[in-house]
């Protein structure tokens, strides 16, 4: 079997559900990288602060009860579960076609999903680099998709002022890792 490139990567496309028009994102990132930190990129791609808990879920069908998280998670798992650490992009990958599918949940509280496709293999060296997007993420925090869809209506007023739904500053986005995460 021929042995992997150590510069192979994944153009990867992230969509929120529940809120229209849609906010999207589209990076590149290595295969070799662990779901850990996998969740971090998609956190600075939406422009988030990585302060709640977060999985990743995948499956036949739309049965998706395997899950792909931090230790801590496995006991709330109805299918198989898979330390995030243990597993890269690449593993997960494997000689699969793509585009593949999977949802990344984050926030249990606020409940925001989103569609997370590895949508073609490249070359490429580096960390991970913002290729485009769509429209500012919610803010942290702010109550989930339906509240954020009611802001967005006029229904509710907007707790963050000088928020704009409208805009994303991809320059901006900032993929060096932050603080490092205590692991439970």
């Amino acid at each position: 079997m021929a042995k992997k490139s150590e510069n192979e990567r994944v153009i990867m496309k992230v969509f929120t559900y529940g809120i229209q028009p849609k906010i999207t994102r589209e990076f590149s990132i290595s295969t070799s990288v662990n779901f850990l930190e996998l969740s971090d990129a998609i956190q600075a791609a939406m422009g988030w602060e990585n302060k709640h808990p977060h999985e990743f879920r995948h499956g036949k069908g739309k049965r998706l009860v395997d899950v792909i998280g931090p230790v801590g998670l496995q006991d709330q798992t109805l299918g198989e579960f898979q330390d995030e650490l243990e597993i890269t992009v690449a593993d997960y990958m494997g000689r699969k076609r793509l585009p593949l599918r999977m949802l990344y949940r984050y926030d249990f509280a606020d409940e925001w999903i989103h569609e997370v496709v590895f949508d073609k293999r490249t070359e490429g060296e580096g960390g991970p680099e913002m290729i485009s997007g769509t429209r500012a993420c919610p803010p942290e925090d702010f109550g989930g998709a339906f509240q954020y869809m009611m802001a967005l209506a006029g229904e509710i007023e907007w707790a963050h002022p000088g928020y704009d739904p409208e805009v994303f500053d991809m320059a901006a986005v900032d993929f060096q890792k932050k603080a490092t995460r205590k692991r439970k």
